[in-house]
């Protein structure tokens, strides 16, 4: 290869590397590091759940708002308490971003079984009185949570009293049109329980919610 090729390839290299920096998708903020966008907004499936208060939850309270919604359920053993815990320490600075639309957190259990709204009420309001707690029947949960990319599963019989709940451990973003924008993703390290990073969280929803 003479030094002209070699120094045409190294400009081809050049360019295609510049312009793979600036090919952002337009949903895609570049200043964003930790939020998983999906490819278009997701509007979410009819549903009808009932809230802590023992109100009814819809499409419509997910409405001008920025949501973080967790799937969980409150007798979960490690991830739907951390993740609560660590998303109660950012809530302060979440409240006070200046933004057209109020940020809000949504528990949404998967566990109508044994999370009441009595339950649920306690639940939330250990962590903040601020938080909600939903939760309805399988009819409406499952393609609920699916539409936001998200899974639960029955581990074990519910007749046994202690039956675990398999779930995913993301924290889901809906935008103030009640569409699902995106999720933070869990991270998985050795010997660690995943976890939600609740400062990139804080840290990318400053960005998100000036636009």
């Amino acid at each position: 290869m003479t030094r002209l090729q070699a120094g045409l390839v190294a400009f081809i290299a050049l360019v295609i590397g510049i312009v793979a920096a600036l090919t952002i998708s337009p949903k895609q903020s570049a200043e964003e590091q930790y939020l998983s966008r999906y490819p278009q907004p997701r509007a979410l499936p009819d549903f009808q759940l009932t809230d802590n208060l023992g109100q009814s939850f819809t499409s419509a309270q997910l409405k001008d708002h920025w949501s973080l919604v967790f799937v969980g359920y409150t007798f979960c053993p490690d991830v739907c308490p951390t993740t609560l815990a660590d998303l109660v320490r950012v809530y302060p600075q979440l409240k006070a971003m200046s933004s057209d639309y109020p940020i809000q957190v949504v528990f949404l259990s998967v566990d109508p079984k044994r999370d009441t709204p009595e339950r649920l009420d306690e639940y939330v309001n250990f962590f903040d009185p601020e938080f909600i707690g939903v939760s309805g029947d399988h009819k409406y949960l499952f393609p609920l949570v699916k539409a936001m990319g998200m899974m639960y599963s029955m581990s074990d019989s519910t007749d046994n009293p202690n039956y675990l709940v398999d779930h995913s451990s993301s924290v889901v973003l809906v935008n103030p049109q009640a569409q699902v924008i995106g999720r933070f993703k869990a991270k998985f390290e050795p010997g660690k329980i995943a976890l939600s990073d609740s400062q990139l969280i804080l840290a990318d929803m400053a960005i998100v919610t000036r636009h």
